[in-house]
């Protein structure tokens, strides 16, 4: 073998008590580095948002050459903290090859090259085969899907067709150094262990504003499922008590679920399951049950806007009536319904905006989170955005307008997460928690207790209410 010990690294320093990412396991690095395992004698595993003591430069330096690392494998993937990572990579020692990948990465090869003398290869796109060239040490221009500099010039080899999803090996857990756990708001929920599963990659859904169905190269995945014993032989070896399936919609293929949901039940495999879905699941009351007797306890469900025109614009595939209908099914289940919205979408008024708060209490979901639309290099809205008068996308794919700046968009965003999250909304939330199983009682209890600012934040919004009506009530005494 070419290399002894290669070292896999999320340079990320955000820890999980300031960010709700930081629940997540780095999974698409823990993908690649589980493919490199049979092509190097040792792999190590780190993320710097739980290594803390590792995350100065001095210090990882100092680890890399402990350790007697001969290659360095690091993914890029967000836009965040991007100049320290770069002022990290060129700390880096000039005798160790220096491998990068992931989203960010592939987005900005050249950008990303300029600035980073120290980078020696730039993985574009899926890299669990390419990873296993690199480690072979093939000559550069024989592998597929990499950039790299030739006589100060940047070289970029052919894409890599993307392989099948079962060809792929499933992340070794063996490899992590830590446990991840759920964390909100900054507390540790009693240290309830957390996971994800990736059972199909792609989807088969077309919405224009979603390029989570494309690579950062703009080829679209096509839909490709694992195997059902594989998914749930993996789901059986994970110590975590909560599974997040981190499919675009885990029941794409309503038969397969149904499939994995029969397997998890002859296995007696117990978990509080987490999934992404469509409100199209409410047409399939018999798959329903299914997953509240596997242990389903939250759908995440992509609503995006109770405008029909904006759907449309979307091309969500249906309209408001259908997202009413859906949800008056999906009520006598007992599940935790989370819906995303979008607003700030293209032509949208602001009164259609705060609508979003209204709507989501009509029909019931239980929480919701709302984002600005963002354009992507490959959204299919960038030409309509691009040519609608009074519009600007910037480069880092924020839609504003000439009416609605990025701080009115933020304002009206505040407005709306004030009429949805009233205290009693909160407390409506903690009751469904409890009910279906999402939570438990000593978990919720020890959210409340160790999370003085979601506290403070109640009392306070109380406080802003009763000096509210003292003012209006002082105001009427005096007019009459």
């Amino acid at each position: 073998m070419k290399y002894k010990h290669a070292l896999f690294l999320n340079p990320y320093v955000e820890s999980s008590s300031t960010s709700i990412m930081g629940i997540f396991p780095p999974t698409g690095l823990e993908y690649v580095a589980t493919s490199a395992k049979d092509y190097v004698q040792k792999v190590t595993l780190l993320d710097l948002r739980y290594e803390k003591e590792l995350a100065g430069k001095d210090k990882l330096l100092d680890f890399i050459r402990k350790n007697n690392v001969d290659i360095l494998c690091i993914s890029i993937v967000w836009d965040r903290q991007f100049q320290e990572i770069c002022s990290l990579l060129n700390y880096m020692p000039d005798e160790i090859p220096l491998v990068v990948g992931g989203y960010k990465a592939t987005l900005e090869v050249e950008k990303l090259l300029q600035p980073c003398s120290k980078i020696d290869i730039v993985v574009r796109g899926e890299g669990e085969e390419t990873i296993k060239d690199i480690m072979k040490d093939l000559s550069l221009e024989d592998i597929q899907g990499i950039s790299y500099r030739l006589n100060g010039k940047i070289q970029h080899t052919k894409t890599r067709p993307l392989c099948s999803v079962d060809d792929i090996s499933y992340p070794d857990r063996s490899l992590r150094r830590v446990k991840y756990r759920i964390a909100l708001n900054g507390v540790d929920m009693t240290k309830l262990t957390f996971d994800t599963v990736l059972s199909a990659r792609g989807c088969p859904n077309d919405c224009k504003f979603c390029t989570f169905k494309l690579n950062p190269l703009g080829q679209k995945r096509n839909y490709s499922t694992r195997q059902v014993e594989s998914v749930v032989n993996e789901i059986q070896n994970l110590d975590a008590e909560a599974i997040l399936f981190s499919d675009d919609n885990f029941f794409s293929n309503i038969k397969r679920a149904e499939r994995i949901c029969d397997l998890l039940i002859e296995r007696k495999v117990k978990k509080r399951f987490f999934a992404q879905a469509r409100i199209e699941i409410a047409n399939h009351p018999h798959l329903l049950e299914k997953i509240v007797k596997v242990g389903f306890k939250l759908l995440l469900l992509g609503i995006e806007s109770p405008h029909d025109h904006i759907l449309a614009q979307l091309n969500k595939g249906f309209d408001s009536f259908a997202i009413r209908r859906s949800f008056e099914v999906l009520r006598r289940y007992p599940i935790y319904y989370h819906g995303y919205f979008i607003y700030g979408n293209i032509n949208e008024t602001e009164d259609e905006m705060l609508y979003i708060a209204k709507f989501a209490r009509e029909i019931g979901v239980d929480s919701i989170t709302f984002q600005k639309l963002r354009i992507e290099k490959f959204s299919g809205l960038k030409n309509l955005a691009e040519s609608t008068p009074g519009y600007h996308v910037t480069d880092r794919g924020e839609l504003y307008s000439d009416k609605y700046s990025h701080a009115a968009l933020k304002r009206i965003g505040r407005k709306i997460k004030f009429f949805f999250y009233t205290p009693f909304r909160l407390l409506r939330i903690v009751k469904k928690a409890l009910s279906v199983g999402l939570l438990t009682f000593r978990e919720i209890v020890c959210f409340f207790t160790l999370s003085p600012r979601l506290l403070k934040g109640l009392i306070n919004r109380e406080l802003e209410k009763k000096r509210l009506k003292d003012s209006l009530k002082r105001i009427f005494i005096k007019n009459n």
